[in-house]
């Protein structure tokens, strides 16, 4: 019960108090009034019917007597008259049971004991004793008068008793309004949010108890961010090219062999050298600033570029070389974009140097690449090709395709097999487990990976489908066809199945809907799991924080997968509060080996668990990462160190 409440309550329980005693003095004390009155009442009959008999009590006239003593006695005041003469001899009797009408209850009876007192009074005539008159009123009449006034007093005593709550609640309510804003600040400070009462309130408790949560929080807040700004600052110094902010040499190259080497999703792609000409000149010519100012807003144009491409890598290798791996493959798409470039390169450079440039200053090699392709080959392919552009003094040279063993562009038979597998959902599911620090262990979770089977019946990679899918717009519906499949999984495995959403998929309102009704129609907490990559968490924050919210309520896990590359940080954590992250295998790759490595994933754990989110780590392959990882205190690994990924269904 909240302290509002138990305030108003024992302020209730108080009134009641003051009601009932109240109403037991009230009661005691008209009780002790109607017992004086009824005996006054007796005293008083008896004398006037004392008067008026005595010459008949001196003659004992009994019928005369009786008459009279009929007539007063039939009014239904009295419970006994009795009438005798000087020897005490009865000359007449009447009475009556002592009945209370039934209105008043027999409790109130019990509680309230009236004995009406039996009065006499002697009577003389003609200066001598003739007898003596006895008169016992009814205690009924007293009876009913107290009821009637107990009623009143009760229904006036509750009446003011609830008008008084009624106040006292409100005001009460009013004054401790405070102590609720401050329980609200306390859990949102557990959420990791931090809320500031702006107004404080006038009474000096509650004052400053309002301003001691406002510090904590304010001190809680700057701790976290210094937290936060430290590990940013490292990241960019590891990471990230000191200039242009794009990813460094090691970051972009360990990115590409992530998503080309390790993962193989990336499907048909391209992968471009963007050399910048004579760079040491332009240098001398123009000067550091300028040329500084060069390099960044050519970084700023290839941001665009990888901005509008679905999936993308971008980094600074060398001082005047760049590389963008794009999933665009059109080459007519691709010249124009390239002349953009060019164009907007040469303006910027006529602007600092203040003269016309004519020329391209930039050379671009390019590649194309699928999942068989490897990395360290196609940066090799892609220098090669813009050497050639720049000693033929073109812009832009494609790497002879005779000399590259990239498979064709895929014909409308294995467009029609992929689009029928999905929609037949004839979808090949894998499993990859997640494990806690303890490998004997239950696995956390089983992450899924869908596959499309070949003619052959055999399991394509993604990279051979992938652009596909894409292609035909079918992504959503492959998420939709996956989702089913699990639900139907869901209730037969022991180990909740982890799904990956898509980019598509996160940015689609409806999508959110058919899921959020489709999980609403069963009980699926602690048996579905939801993953979502960084890079569409930071470009659909308000959509997945939404999607995010929804699971919640369901009970439905969720997390970011490809956790710390992105270069916008992590700040996001505080408005999505995934339930945990899964930190990206290119920081885990050489973790045993590279001490920055080390030291930012170390810091990666520590902003994951000071927000109550679990940290699991990617692509473990070496018992050493393993051991390496379980000293900083990972939740939990996932790789072909635990196992290759198995079919579903084993």
């Amino acid at each position: 019960m909240s302290l509002v409440n138990q305030l108003i309550a024992a302020i209730f329980a108080v009134l009641i108090g003051l009601v009932s005693g109240t109403l037991y003095i009230m009661s005691e004390s008209s009780r002790s009034i109607l017992q004086n009155q009824l005996e006054s009442h007796a005293q008083d009959s008896a004398t006037h019917l004392g008067l008026y008999l005595a010459p008949y009590m001196a003659d004992d006239d009994s019928a005369t007597i009786e008459t009279a003593v009929n007539a007063i006695f039939d009014s239904g005041f009295y419970q006994r008259i009795i009438v005798t003469n000087a020897d005490e001899t009865v000359l007449f009797e009447k009475q009556t049971p002592p009945e209370v009408s039934s209105e008043v209850p027999g409790w109130f009876q019990n509680m309230v004991k009236i004995t009406p007192p039996s009065m006499h009074r002697d009577i003389t005539y003609q200066w001598r004793q003739v007898g003596k008159i006895y008169v016992q009123s009814r205690a009924g009449y007293a009876y009913e008068k107290l009821w009637k006034g107990a009623q009143d007093s009760i229904i006036l005593f509750v009446s003011l008793s609830i008008v008084c709550l009624l106040a006292i609640s409100s005001l009460v309510r009013f004054l401790l309004r405070p102590l609720h804003r401050v329980e609200d600040q306390a859990v949102a400070l557990t959420e990791k949010r931090y809320i500031e009462q702006e107004k404080l309130p006038g009474t000096r408790e509650l004052k400053r108890v309002v301003e001691a949560m406002n510090n904590m929080v304010r001190q809680v807040k700057g701790m976290f961010e210094e937290q936060a700004r430290n590990i940013e600052d490292l990241r960019r110094s590891a990471y990230q090219d000191g200039l242009t902010g794009l990813a460094n040499q090691r970051a972009t190259e360990s990115q590409l062999a992530e998503r080309l080497d390790y993962r193989k999703d990336f499907g048909r792609g391209t992968l471009f050298n963007i050399h910048l000409l004579n760079l040491q000149s332009v240098n001398q010519q123009i000067g550091m600033d300028k040329t500084n100012t060069l390099l960044k807003f050519l970084a700023n144009r290839l941001e665009e570029m990888a901005r509008n491409a679905d999936q993308s890598v971008l980094g600074r290798i060398t001082g005047a070389d760049f590389i963008l791996l794009t999933n665009q493959t059109d080459l007519d798409q691709l010249q124009r974009l390239i002349e953009i470039l060019d164009q907007e390169s040469r303006k910027q450079l006529s602007q600092l140097s203040e003269s016309e440039i004519t020329v391209p200053i930039i050379s671009i090699g390019s590649c194309l690449c699928d999942d068989s392709s490897n990395t360290k080959q196609l940066l090799s392919q892609a220098r090669l090709a813009a050497d050639e552009a720049e000693s033929q003094q073109e812009l832009w040279k494609q790497f002879d395709l005779d000399k590259q063993s990239i498979s064709q562009p895929v014909g409308s038979d294995w467009k029609q097999h992929v689009a029928q597998a999905i929609n037949q959902r004839k979808i090949f599911l894998q499993i990859q487990s997640v494990f806690s620090k303890s490998p004997s262990s239950m696995p956390l979770q089983d992450e899924l990976l869908a596959r499309i089977l070949d003619r052959e019946d055999k399991p394509a990679s993604a990279g051979e489908f992938i652009n596909v899918v894409k292609e035909l717009g079918l992504i959503t519906e492959m998420d939709k066809a996956v989702i089913e499949l699990a639900v139907n999984q869901s209730n037969e495995r022991a180990t909740p199945l982890t799904i990956n959403l898509s980019h598509e998929a996160v940015a689609t309102p409806e999508f959110h809907n058919w899921l959020v009704n489709k999980l609403q129609s069963g009980s699926f907490a602690g048996k579905l799991m939801f993953e979502v990559d960084e890079t569409s968490v930071l470009n659909h924050m308000e959509e997945v924080t939404k999607f995010r919210k929804a699971l919640q309520k369901l009970g439905i896990s969720f997390g970011v997968d490809h956790f710390g590359v992105h270069p916008s940080g992590f700040a996001y954590l505080y408005g999505v509060q995934p339930d945990y992250v899964k930190i990206d295998g290119s920081l885990i790759r050489d973790i045993d080996e590279n001490a920055e490595d080390r030291f930012f994933v170390s810091s990666l754990i520590s902003v994951a668990h000071s927000l109550g989110i679990q940290a699991y780590a990617e692509h473990v392959e070496r018992e050493t990462q393993l051991t390496l990882l379980t000293s900083l205190e990972i939740d939990g690994t996932q790789g072909y160190l635990h196992g290759a990924p198995r079919p579903l269904d084993e």
